[in-house]
Order: structure tokens, then C-alpha cells, then sequence
């Protein structure tokens, strides 16, 4: 059944391919960044921590395989879910020589509650052997590639510690959409010194970079970022909840009707420091829903406006 919202949702489309209940698995594969091991950077970005942009509850140090079959048990129980994607979430998940990225890669497609992959990573590691790589596994699997856009601004990707400017990505996308592998790009609303006119201009790149799909954050602070000294020394605003709702409200107003919707806020978990209005996620994406109906909009009805 669709789940009636006024957006194309990622959980739409995954019903309606596969004709079932299908969720995420994160996996952490032990993977590093080249912003942290001094390739690019040091000390990552500043919303990152030590442990990555790992999902809440992926335990790490196990096996692959242990990770597939606790998390598996976990969403069965919680959501029904009857089919999985591997989701490679922990770091840059193509940072690593093709052949052992293969290796990796085809440890759950082994596994037959397995129907798809899910590789996030940077725009800065996808050299042409890892995206023929991908291309390959477009093939055979249902195959997504997440990368992190965040912002089109290069001064905020310098003020985060990014580490790479946007020409990356806009080259990244271009390469993948060339070899025909499905792109999701995440972006983060409401980082420092962002205007709301910044996080528009943002937001049609999406439309003219022609990307698949698009997860939205919330700026948050977890648990040992940096983002965290600032927070505590009072150098950082964050979003109120009914600023943010409205902004994400105006976001999909602005988004091709094409373009998959994956997410609308993040999850900091046990992490998160702030906002608290975060800890209550089903909340504010109902909000979300009921801002969309009050103005009688959906996704890209200002696209028809305009």
C-alpha cells in the first residue's frame, strides 16, 4: 500500500519493485575517510565523529555477516520487513582498491533476503575502476550510490572541513549518471552561515545535476564532533522545529517530482546533543506531511508555478 504522501517516497518504490516490505541494513565495513587519515584531511567534517556517519545500533568489530543476521532479526520484528538492502553506510564505502571493494560488496548479495545495495560514500572517492566497478553491479542487483553533496557553496564545504570543493561532485554525478548507476545526494539544511536563499540555490542543483534520488538532514550535533565545541560554546544556531518543518515544506515545493525522497531528517540516536525536538523523528515528519496539506502542495508544485 502507498503511503499517500504529497513526495515520492524511497519506501514507495521499494514496495512497489519488490511487492513487500523491504528496509535498510546498515553495515560497517571498517572502511576510513580520506578527510581523517590525511589523504585529503584531518580531524574529518564537523558534524562527523569518530565513528563516521555510522547508523545508530550497528555494532562494529563484527563480521559482515554477524551485522546482516542481528539487524535483520531486529527489523523483522520492529517493521515486518521481509526483504533487506545492504547498506554500506560507515565512511567512504568506495575509499579501497576495486578487488577488495568487490569482495565486500558481494558478501550479502550472498544472502537471499538481500535484493539491493546501498554504497555511500564521498564524490572524491570514485575513481573510474570503482564506478565500473558499480556499473557492473548495477546490473545485477538493485544498486544505490549516496554521496554526500551537503551544500553547492564552496565557502561552507572549506568552513565544515569538507575537504573537496562542489566541481567534484558535479563531475562525480556526471560520471555516474554516464554509466547509467542510480545517485542520491545528501544534503544538509541549516549549516553555519547557510542563508535560506544558500539552501535553495542548493536545492535546484539537485534538479539541474538530474540525480535520482535525495536525503535531507537537519544540522544536528552528536556526540564528539566538532560541531559539538561550538554548541557548547555558543557558537552555533540550530533550527527550531517549526523553522525547520516549514523550510523542508518549501524544500520539496522545489524538487522535481521525479527526484526519489529517501529522507527528510537525520538521527543522531543515544549520540545527540541537540536539537531535542529531533528525538521525536515520526513528530516532525508528520508535521512535515500536514504543513504539505495545509498549503495544499507537494513535491515540485512550485517548479509548475514558476
Amino acid at each position: 500500500m502507498a503511503e499517500n504522501k504529497r513526495y515520492k517516497t524511497f519506501n514507495d518504490e521499494l514496495r512497489l519493485r519488490f511487492g513487500c516490505r523491504v528496509q535498510r541494513v546498515s553495515l560497517d565495513a571498517g572502511f576510513s575517510c580520506p578527510n581523517r587519515d590525511g589523504n585529503v584531511g584531518t580531524g574529518g567534517c564537523t558534524f562527523c565523529t569518530e565513528r563516521g556517519s555510522a547508523a545508530v545500533g550497528v555494532q562494529t568489530g563484527l563480521a559482515i555477516n554477524q551485522q546482516l543476521e542481528q539487524s535483520k532479526e531486529y527489523l523483522r520484528g520492529k517493521f515486518r520487513a521481509e526483504r533487506f538492502l545492504a547498506y554500506f553506510q560507515a565512511f567512504s564505502n568506495t575509499y579501497a582498491p576495486p578487488a577488495l571493494l568487490k569482495t565486500i560488496y558481494e558478501l550479502p548479495l550472498q544472502d537471499p533476503d538481500i535484493v539491493g545495495l546501498i554504497v555511500g560514500t564521498r564524490p572524491d572517492c570514485l575513481p573510474e575502476p570503482v564506478l565500473e566497478l558499480l556499473a557492473e553491479l548495477h546490473k545485477r542487483t538493485y544498486l544505490w550510490l549516496e554521496i554526500g553533496m551537503q551544500t553547492m557553496h564552496d565557502s561552507t564545504l572549506a568552513n565544515i572541513n569538507r575537504g573537496h570543493n562542489h566541481a567534484c561532485l558535479v563531475d562525480a554525478v556526471k560520471r555516474c549518471k554516464d554509466k547509467g548507476i542510480r545517485v542520491c545526494l545528501h544534503l544538509i539544511l541549516g549549516l553555519q552561515g547557510e542563508t535560506r536563499e544558500d539552501m535553495m540555490q542548493s536545492v535546484l542543483e539537485l534538479n539541474r545535476l538530474g540525480v535520482d534520488g535525495v536525503k535531507l538532514h537537519h544540522l544536528h550535533v552528536i556526540r564528539g564532533s566538532i560541531l559539538e565545541q561550538d554548541y557548547l560554546s555558543d557558537n552555533l544556531r540550530l533550527m527550531e522545529r517549526s523553522e525547520y518543518v516549514e523550510l523542508v515544506a518549501d524544500v520539496l515545493e522545489l524538487i522535481e517530482p521525479q527526484i526519489m525522497i529517501h529522507r527528510l531528517m537525520g538521527d543522531g540516536g543515544s549520540q545527540l546533543v541537540a536539537p531535542d525536538w529531533s528525538r521525536r523523528k515520526l513528530e516532525v515528519l508528520n508535521l512535515i506531511d500536514n504543513e504539505l496539506a495545509k498549503r495544499n502542495s507537494r513535491q515540485g508544485s512550485r517548479l509548475l508555478i514558476d
